[in-house]
């Protein structure tokens, strides 16, 4: 079977839905691709439309008229989004993710799906299913996912990981100092070092402070918890489940037990532990924390693995979490207290009905970057710099969870330890405190590698700039601006290179988009 259609959109995330129904606005005919089961990405598992968004009066178009009125119910944005998407009558194909891309020359002709439906808690499956692969042809195709798959097999360079301090002048960049340093002995075989490392600790690379590696921060799942049983899905220990691969959960909960101030400090430094942060309703990654709910040091492997290798790391998640669960619920050394509070806590099913409780989407937060003709980097979050070609504004800090956790010893004391590295927010939520613009060129490759696609989410952008950048309201912001510039291209028969940006950026402005920031009074004043 083969499909056509004037533009692709691959990936069902909030994006791929404003990109979706923007084309159809525009007159173009739409194809949406989502290899998941449910539309809404991360802002229908866990995050609010408006979480992120600490000035809401940057945001404009779509994004504000619609995306951040679909509410805090998870329930309630995936319901929107299937709804916005469906009264548009846009044509879209569940359960199907790109197994190929052909090209003609400069362009994507045609790319072939597989299908593979993900199990009953939404971990994606290592394999297709036997068949033929459906085929969608299209004029232009935008990359809306969170992988940045249809980029890459269409032979689009991109980075992974993160880069040096000297390869573009940024400070925060590289191998960062540690952090949550803990005086826990790592290994095996407490002060033998030839009995190697417990579980959960990662073999440190020892790069120098700055120097780039593969790593890239830690993912988690963005849950729901209940003591409710009318709603409550337990919380199973799985098949694997020992009690050896938690020893480093063990020792901390023995430095907490040892270093506590109070029952209620132990408590709260426990629960730090799990469920972790609870953040706007759902519980999140402590990373102030040296062991939380989440597995640190596998999504290096998940950025650029195939759907065998991200399928495990999806499903590790899932595990760790069940683990930690049942270990911090039955281990007798975690304080009795705890245990009891820990244990009657199960996943609120009413929240992600479709997956048994489970989040449907693993919090992807870093993963493939386009080499695009324009590289973000923290000058342009810092606005530093001044793009003529602005599609939308970014507002965020340097958000980066811990990339790597490591033996170490104290760089004070020289005691041996455990610690996280990699982790910073810098600037916190309001950045620099004034929007930044994000010009049209990050989201467009080289005219040479490829002159029909678009990549608003996985955009070209430092290891640094991503994490300030990547957030749902600016990844939907993007995507309206490529929707208009696809349908731009189709329309002057040009690559999405040559378009008028000027034209562009008017159509975008027509539509309440907002390109530039002004200032407020107090910003504007001049200084002593």
């Amino acid at each position: 079977m083969e499909l056509r259609a004037d533009i692709c959109v691959y990936g069902g995330t909030p994006a791929g839905c404003v990109a979706a129904v923007t084309a159809h606005q525009e007159g173009a005919s739409v194809i949406l691709v989502e290899p998941g089961r449910l539309l809404g990405g991360m802002l229908g598992a866990g995050i609010k439309p408006l979480q992120d968004c600490p000035l809401p009066e940057a945001v404009g178009g779509l994004t504000k008229d619609v995306v951040f009125r679909f509410g805090n119910h998870p329930p309630d944005i995936v319901r929107g989004f299937h709804e916005w998407v469906a009264d548009a009558g846009i044509t879209v194909i569940f359960e199907h993710r790109v197994l190929s891309v052909t090209r003609n020359g400069e362009r994507i002709d045609t790319i072939q799906l597989e299908s593979a439906p993900p199990d009953e808690w939404g971990v994606p499956s290592p394999a297709a299913e036997p068949g033929e692969p459906c085929g969608v042809s299209a004029s232009i195709f935008v990359d809306a996912s969170y992988e940045g798959d249809l980029m890459a097999l269409a032979g689009v360079p991109y980075r992974t990981g993160r880069e040096s301090r000297q390869a573009f002048g940024e400070p925060l960049a590289g191998v960062g100092q540690i952090t949550n340093w803990t005086p826990i002995d790592p290994y095996v075989v407490p002060g033998d070092s030839t009995s190697g490392l417990i579980p959960l600790i990662d073999e440190d690379h020892r790069l120098p402070i700055g120097s780039a590696d593969g790593y890239t921060q830690a993912y988690n799942f963005r849950f729901y918890l209940t003591a409710d049983m009318r709603h409550k899905a337990a919380i199973t220990a799985p098949e694997s489940y020992s009690p050896d691969t938690f020893e480093l959960v063990r020792r901390y909960v023995e430095h907490i037990k040892s270093t506590s101030k109070s029952t209620d400090d132990q408590l709260a430094r426990l629960r730090d532990i799990f469920p972790g942060w609870l953040n706007s309703g759902e519980y999140n990654y402590q990373r102030a924390s040296l062991v939380t709910n989440a597995p640190v040091g596998v999504s290096h492997d998940y950025q650029d693995g195939d759907w065998n290798v991200r399928s495990r790391i999806w499903r590790h998640h899932i595990d760790y979490l069940r683990g930690l669960h049942h270990f911090l619920s039955t281990h007798p050394e975690v304080p009795e207290e705890f245990r009891r509070e820990t244990a009657a806590y199960g996943l609120d099913a009413d929240v992600f009905p479709e997956t048994g409780g489970w989040p449907h989407q693993l919090y992807v937060r870093a993963s493939r970057r386009l080499k695009g003709r324009y590289l973000l980097t923290h000058s342009d979050v810092l606005n530093q710099t001044d793009p003529s070609d602005a599609i939308g504004l970014a507002l965020f800090g340097v958000d980066v969870y811990p990339a790597r956790r490591i033996a170490r010893h104290d760089p004070s004391t020289g005691r041996l330890g455990v610690a996280t590295e990699g982790d910073m927010f810098i600037g916190g939520h309001m950045g620099t405190g004034r929007p930044y613009p994000v010009p049209y060129r990050a989201i467009t490759p080289h005219k040479s590698d490829c002159g029909n696609l678009l990549v608003p989410v996985c955009l070209s952008a430092t290891h640094i700039a991503y994490a300030a950048t990547r957030m749902e309201p600016v990844f939907c912001v993007l995507a309206e601006s490529a929707a208009v510039a696809a349908t731009a291209a189709i329309r002057d028969r040009v690559a999405v290179q040559d378009i008028d940006t000027e034209q562009l950026r008017k159509r975008i402005t027509e539509r309440g988009q907002v390109l530039a920031w002004s200032p407020s009074p107090q910003e504007s004043e001049p200084t002593g």
